[in-house]
């Protein structure tokens, strides 16, 4: 592997400590703390011992590192208690949590320099994630500190970067050497096979996609309780003005 410069290196572990630290202090759980180190720790052991690097291995072993949170991400929303815990989630966290996205581009772009990850996966490609992470802090600014509380305005962002993380994601995963590599055979995506880059699939864009689906389920029902709230306000309105129409013209109230 291509020695990298040692600042490459360190803005990526410090934004993987920085998305861990922001997801936690969102959840307020000590235990998931816990089991996140504990998973950051198990697969940077096998990336560091180059588990990941069999390209031809089947099934591919970088599913090792993306379908664990995957599942607990099914698990969580297929259960009461599951759900009960995601709608307790701090929604303003979660969304300045998207701002990291722009150090993680950073790093992108500096491992395609060094022939590290293809040219699809910066921002002079087909990865369109560094506009996610601009973006962020805007929409925290405008819903939060403005108060312009428009659970819609929330709701329509977090689709969007969520659709431009999915599509960010399966290029990465297309990219990389695999026997389900499609593209980019020239300068494939070897980076994130590898220590401690591995944690970019198995850490950073599990939390990123957990902070859309949490944000994106906490906010559809913010709306639909407004919708509701506003249905309701329509319908008394409507109520009464019927009442007025159906009362005697004329008719005096003594009282």
């Amino acid at each position: 592997m291509e020695t990298l410069p040692l600042y490459i290196y360190g803005t990526f572990v410090l934004t993987v400590l920085a998305a861990i630290y922001l997801f936690v202090k969102a959840s307020s759980s000590r235990r998931l703390f816990l089991v996140m180190f504990a998973w950051l720790a198990l697969t940077g052991t096998l990336a560091w011992m180059g588990f990941f690097e069999a390209p031809d291995a089947l099934p591919p072993r970088f599913l090792v590192a993306v379908l664990p949170p995957l599942l607990c991400l099914v698990a969580l929303f297929s259960t009461k208690q599951g759900r009960a815990w995601l709608d307790a989630f701090d929604l303003k966290t979660l969304t300045i949590l998207q701002t990291l996205r722009i150090p993680v581009e950073l790093v992108l772009y500096g491992l395609f320099l060094h022939q590290l990850t293809p040219e699809l996966m910066t921002f002079q490609g087909r990865n369109f994630d560094i506009l996610s992470g601009i973006t962020a802090p805007l929409m925290y600014y405008i819903v939060f500190v403005r108060n312009n509380w428009r659970p819609q305005l929330l709701l329509l962002w977090n689709v969007i970067t969520f659709g431009i993380l999915l599509f960010t994601v399966s290029n990465g995963i297309l990219s990389a050497p695999s026997p389900v590599q499609q593209f980019a055979f020239e300068q494939p995506n070897v980076a994130v096979l590898r220590f401690p880059f591995i944690w970019l699939p198995a850490v950073v864009v599990p939390i990123a996609y957990f902070a859309h689906l949490i944000s994106i389920r906490q906010l559809w029902k913010a709306y639909g309780r407004n919708r509701k709230f506003l249905n309701t306000l329509e319908s008394d309105k409507q109520n009464h003005q019927r009442d007025v129409a159906d009362f005697p013209s004329g008719q005096n109230l003594n009282f």
